[in-house]
């Protein structure tokens, strides 16, 4: 009962900052999605560490590192690069978004091809690719407050509770509640990880050094990167696409538009790297739970973290781990739900009602939230099984966005027009669909090629298409189109 009333408290906690950030604020849409661009260093490193520190990284950071062992180590590379990556891409997006109040990468799509359809487009790709991330959360949710509650409380209903509020507050906040409620879990999540990753390994191995030795003698290809599969090409490979993609996923593009200026970007990309660290002592508790909690096979292994927890700690405090854990998964579903709400609105429905009055715009962002929301929950309960395969195939659908977005920065003429941008996304997510469905890697497709390239991530397939479609149609339909206005042309 102690677990469960102070996961109450939480949550209590998390709507009552939400709801009192929106006291006294006129919600427009720009308010609403990107928090009237106001948002200085602190509150962007929260969102920004809110969209990486989610309920996957809670439980999957540990649950990956307990089932496969060292290629989990990607996502500290990645996350590192992607932020300081950030350092250059973030700055040119954000003044642009700014001159043409722009509030969603749909909008800047648009913008930059002077295209709806290309907007329409990239919304889509956009919300196919974040729904599966909600039903993540919200799966991640149901396990965390149905574990540390010892049963008494469901998954289901765990889930239909963290959906309800997370939907009330997101329509009546925005950003603004997802900024609030990230204070508490971020200044929690560091407590509870660091006393995790440092007391488990000392509590039963008395250090770190016994630890890693004990599981060298039992498990020794854990430590290292396998020969083949998840070796070190997939890892490098990996790494490389993920980054690239990282800031094409609409939430993070969304909070990124949230700063007030540019220094924010500056100073985040000196702290993020660092808070990536974090994720290291959530590796030290998969390593204990190795030994300690045999047997989780598969999907269960990312109940590692609190399967340890609840055989070592007291009640109460299981119910600080269940609370820090909810707002894991509240923060990341909320922004999430507000920039899906704000694709469809502005990218889809503005479109094709051709409606120019904002005040209705905003209304249809902010009741797309719930139907998203319950849309979300149905796959969670009927089919959330396949969540890591979802999971990897919505970052390969976003970061089909990259190349279009990154030539569109060009400060001389961008290579690109609207023709071959569009074509090149349509392939490139043709071409990802194929090989997820299909499961065709590169080494099924090339038999004879060294094990290095066959290991390689098959996203590289999917961008290598993208990036030649592109160019090939960027090309053509450009002398077509000058040769039209050559004809066209009367000739004196």
């Amino acid at each position: 009962m102690s677990a469960m009333l102070i996961m109450l408290a939480f949550l209590i906690a998390a709507i009552f900052l939400a709801i009192q950030s929106g006291w006294g604020k006129k919600m427009n849409l720009e308010q609403w999605a990107v928090g009237g661009r106001g948002f200085g260093t602190v509150f962007v490193f929260l969102l920004l560490a809110g969209e990486f520190f989610t309920t996957f990284t809670f439980l999957g950071g540990s649950g990956m590192i307990y089932q496969v062992g060292s290629p989990a180590y990607y996502v500290l590379a990645y996350l590192t690069l992607a932020y300081v990556f950030s350092y250059y891409l973030l700055p040119p997006i954000w003044r642009y978004a700014k001159e043409h109040r722009i509030v969603s990468i749909s909008d800047f799509f648009r913008s930059k091809y002077e295209s709806s359809l290309l907007g329409m487009l990239v919304a889509v790709v956009g919300m196919v690719g974040s729904v599966p991330i909600v039903v993540l959360q919200l799966k991640g949710l149901g396990i965390i407050v149905s574990e540390t509650s010892y049963g008494m409380i469901s998954p289901t209903l765990a889930m239909w509770i963290g959906t309800i509020v997370v939907t009330v507050y997101v329509m009546i906040s925005g950003i603004h509640g997802a900024a609030r409620t990230a204070i508490i879990k971020d200044i929690t999540i560091v407590m509870i990880v660091v006393f995790l990753g440092i007391y488990l390994p000392y509590h039963y191995y008395d250090g770190f050094k016994p630890m890693f030795e004990a599981i060298q003698a039992t498990k020794p290809g854990h430590l290292t990167l396998p020969d083949k599969g998840q070796s070190l090409s997939w890892v490098i490979s990996t790494v490389l696409l993920t980054v690239v993609g990282f800031y094409m996923q609409p939430g993070l593009f969304a909070a990124a538009l949230s700063a007030k200026s540019v220094k924010v970007f500056r100073r985040n990309t000196i702290v993020m790297p660092l808070y990536t660290l974090m994720l290291v002592f959530v590796f030290l508790v998969g390593y204990t739970a190795i030994l300690q909690v045999p047997g989780l096979k598969g999907a269960e292994g990312d109940l590692a973290l609190l399967r340890l927890s609840i055989q070592t700690f007291d009640p109460w405090f299981i119910g600080v781990i269940g609370g820090v854990g909810l707002l894991t998964a509240l923060v990341p579903t909320s922004v999430f739900l507000l920039t899906i709400g704000t694709l469809f609105a502005k990218n889809i429905y503005q479109p094709l009602a051709k409606s120019s009055s904002e005040a209705h715009i905003a209304k249809v962002a902010k009741v797309t939230v719930p139907v998203v929301a319950l849309i979300s929950l149905y796959f969670v309960i009927n089919g959330g099984n396949a969540l890591y395969a979802l999971l990897l195939m919505s970052f390969s659908l976003i970061t089909q966005l990259f190349p279009a977005l990154l030539c569109s920065l060009l400060p001389n003429n961008n290579p690109v027009n609207k023709y071959g941008a569009a074509w090149g996304i349509l392939c490139g997510v043709a071409t990802v669909a194929y090989l997820t469905i299909s499961k065709t890697t590169i080494g099924t497709l090339f038999p004879d090629l060294p094990q290095a390239v066959k290991d390689l991530n098959t996203g590289f397939i999917a961008l290598f298409v993208n990036l030649l479609i592109t160019f090939v149609v960027s090309v053509l339909t450009r002398n077509s189109v000058a040769k039209k206005e050559t004809i066209s042309s009367p000739n004196y």
